[in-house]
């Protein structure tokens, strides 16, 4: 499972002509379901991000994740970070899971976040949705978990 993690003052989804989702400083997180995630894989994502370290403290060093910094969290699927563009023009989707195990897990997710922490808010799965967000920093970092009974591809990054 991958979450596109960034630091926001700001950040709302609108999905056709209504609000669906908005917060002020926190994190935006846009997810991706892997057809290998599982259960466990949605739970373990969201303890990193509630606790990678985004936020300054005192000494203005990035040592506080969103547990300590308090603010919002949006989490919003985006099935397209499930890509696969090594090669070509054109994306592949095949290590993207099929929009029911997708549907299943990001509720999963959600319901776990939830149980963590407050504020918590969401985009809508399969919605075309429209994300403003004002990055903070910019501060953006690439967050991935994987079941863990599947190994690391080769040149893949942790």
């Amino acid at each position: 499972m991958i979450g596109l993690l960034q630091r926001v003052t700001e950040a709302a989804v609108v999905a056709g002509d209504r609000t669906v989702a908005e917060i002020g400083q926190g994190l935006l997180v846009l997810v991706g379901v892997e057809k290998n995630d599982t259960r466990q894989t949605a739970e373990r994502l969201v303890e990193r991000v509630l606790d990678y370290r985004v936020f300054a403290d005192a000494e203005q060093r990035m040592n506080l994740g969103l547990r300590d910094a308090g603010g919002g969290l949006l989490l919003v699927p985006q099935f397209t970070l499930a890509a696969d563009t090594r090669k070509g023009l054109r994306a592949s989707f095949t290590k993207a899971a099929a929009p029911e195990l997708g549907c299943r897990l990001f509720e999963v997710l959600v319901g776990h976040a939830r149980l963590l922490h407050k504020p918590v808010e969401t985009g809508e799965f399969g919605a075309d949705m429209q994300v403003s967000l004002v990055n903070d920093g910019p501060v953006t970092f690439w967050l991935q978990v994987r079941p863990e009974n599947q190994p690391r591809a080769k040149n893949s990054s942790p």
